[in-house]
């Protein structure tokens, strides 16, 4: 048996052993895979294409002629969307494999049951993570896992090792496939592309206006130039003036001097397109000059998340609810429309408990009603949070208006509730197009990593947001040493400018709500998202066409 892989099937196939799925999925060694093989026939026969429109309607009789194989990123915010994105292909009519490992299949096995129980065929391919070989904990299979920023390289390093197996399993794939849609953060996923001969499609998990943004820094070799960390400067060829410091970008996709952004860069530039998880009418101008810069092959097909039309996909997008959901709606529709705040930094939060004091405190003192989602973070920052509010009787004096869920949330639900009237948010993409999905203005509180460019999204160029007023990241690493930067005042002020009945604070709403509206109208039929997916399609199938006649 293969060192590292075994393999899942997810579908209407016959087998011997249930892998903890529904009834559905099953379990496959690679041996067993290899013995499923057909035998090959003399003759190989050809795609065919229609020369007609492929709208959606028609498309399930052409792309079902097609195999997409997809590499997300074992790390919640890249995971999410790539599952979406594997359900939208998979409705018109593709064949979809999703490399990945068990405990995060685990995450979302329920909502690719119901998906395939539907009809879509999507199957698995569960590689084995050497947590072992590489000195990490048993189990640790996702960003959030990962014990301290001291084992990332321990992470990446596993996440390496995986490529040696998924280069032997994809040579017995069956069919062969079209086309790879691969993370970022993958850049070894290019090798397998190329020694399958087919395109490499890069999925960032990022709107157009920050891939322009990294982009034209990149490409102006400003960053390694730039000495100071505390200087605002403009960031160079963009349809907007943008101030940012070096410290509040996103270093690990743009410094020149580490090997792994290197790989990265070469294989994004290798790579056909990119699929993006956004929608043309957000940021039209960035769209545009983006596509320019990767010479039209870029896709967006977003809101992926408005993909989740039934309420159990909603609640169990990405994981299990740590509430239940019923009561957690229950309490939503006892609040007026537009008056509760809805709070979560994110699955990767690194707060340490000072910090998340003060935003309870500020919640508290906001005098409106909030969910407050707390987790990520380390055991430890969570135990000391929680005896804070039990010996602080935080709890007690905020629970005739606020609501506290330890662990995973609903957001999709809770967003779309009518109730909903504010977001306080880290500024992850994922979390920043779910609140413009449900018209929702926000507050921004951005972490690290790519956030403080969404920020100047949404608060300068959508106008969409109020700044809590971060200015220096919370780096990974670097917890310990940075003091408290948001205090209660400060959280309390940001909420009452967003949800005050002023004129400007109703603007703001008018203009998340006709963002929402329009968020919507691209994901239907005959929507922008909508086109560019079949365009998407027909492009790889055109691809995979030319490919067969020359074999």
């Amino acid at each position: 048996m293969h060192q590292y892989s075994y393999i899942t099937f997810v579908g209407s196939y016959i087998t011997r052993k249930s892998t903890g799925f529904k009834s559905s999925t099953y379990l496959y060694t690679l041996e067993e895979m290899k013995e499923r093989k057909p035998k090959k026939k003399k003759r190989k026969e050809k795609l065919r294409i229609s020369s007609s429109t492929m709208g959606s309607k028609s498309m399930p009789s052409q792309a079902n002629q097609l195999h997409f194989i997809l590499f997300p990123h074992m790390a919640q915010g890249h995971m999410i969307p790539m599952v979406d994105i594997a359900k939208l292909l998979a409705r018109r009519g593709a064949l979809i494999t999703i490399f990945t490992t068990p405990l995060n299949a685990s995450r979302f096995k329920t909502v690719l049951s119901r998906a395939t129980e539907s009809g879509l065929r999507i199957r698995l391919i569960l590689l084995k993570f050497p947590c072992e070989e590489v000195g990490l904990p048993l189990d640790c299979e996702n960003c959030d896992l990962v014990p301290s920023p001291n084992y990332f390289i321990n992470f990446i390093t596993a996440i390496y090792m995986l490529h040696k197996p998924v280069e032997d399993i994809v040579k017995e794939l069956t069919p062969p496939p079209n086309c790879m849609i691969a993370d970022m953060c993958l850049p070894w996923t290019i090798e397998v592309a190329r020694m399958l001969g087919i395109p490499r499609i890069s999925f960032h998990g990022l709107g157009c206006f920050c891939l322009l943004c990294l982009h034209s820094i990149r490409t102006s070799k400003i960053y390694d130039k730039m000495d100071s960390d505390s200087d605002y400067f403009v960031l160079p060829d963009l349809p907007d003036q943008i101030e940012m410091t070096k410290p509040q970008l996103p270093g690990s996709l743009l410094s020149t001097s580490s090997d792994f952004t290197r790989k990265l860069v070469a294989a994004d530039l290798e790579s056909y397109g990119v699929i993006a998880n956004t929608f043309e009418e957000l940021e039209p101008e960035y769209a545009k000059e983006y596509k320019k810069a990767k010479n039209g092959k870029v896709w967006c097909v977003g809101p992926v998340s408005l993909s989740n039309k039934e309420e159990l996909d909603k609640a169990e997008r990405g994981n299990k609810s740590s509430v239940d959901e019923q009561q957690c709606l229950k309490w939503l529709d006892s609040w007026e429309p537009g008056s509760v705040v809805y709070v979560c930094l994110g699955s990767l939060c690194n707060l340490r408990e000072p910090h998340l004091k003060e935003l309870g405190l500020g919640l508290e003192a906001s005098n409106k009603p909030f969910i407050w989602v707390i987790r990520g973070g380390s055991n430890i920052v969570l135990e000391e949070l929680n005896k804070w509010i039990e010996e602080d009787g935080f709890e007690e004096r905020i629970k005739s208006r606020g609501l506290l869920i330890r662990g995973w949330a609903p957001q999709l639900l809770i967003l779309s509730h009518p109730s909903v009237g504010g977001f306080l948010t880290h500024c992850g993409w994922n979390s920043v197009l779910e609140g413009i999905s449900a018209g929702v203005s926000m507050v921004t509180w951005p972490l690290f990593e790519d956030q403080f460019l969404n920020e100047k999204l949404v608060t300068q160029i959508l106008k969409i947001g109020v700044r809590v007023g971060v200015e220096v990241p919370f780096a990974i690493g670097e917890e310990d040493k940075i003091g408290v930067l948001v205090k209660k005042e400060d959280v309390e002020r940001a909420i009452e400018e967003l949800m005050n009945e002023g004129k400007e604070s109703k603007e703001r709403r008018e203009r998340a709500r006709k963002l929402g509206l329009i968020a919507k109208r691209a994901v239907e039929e005959g929507g922008s998202s909508d086109i560019n997916m079949s365009s998407f399609i027909q492009e790889i199938m055109q691809l995979a066409t030319d490919k067969s006649s020359k074999e």
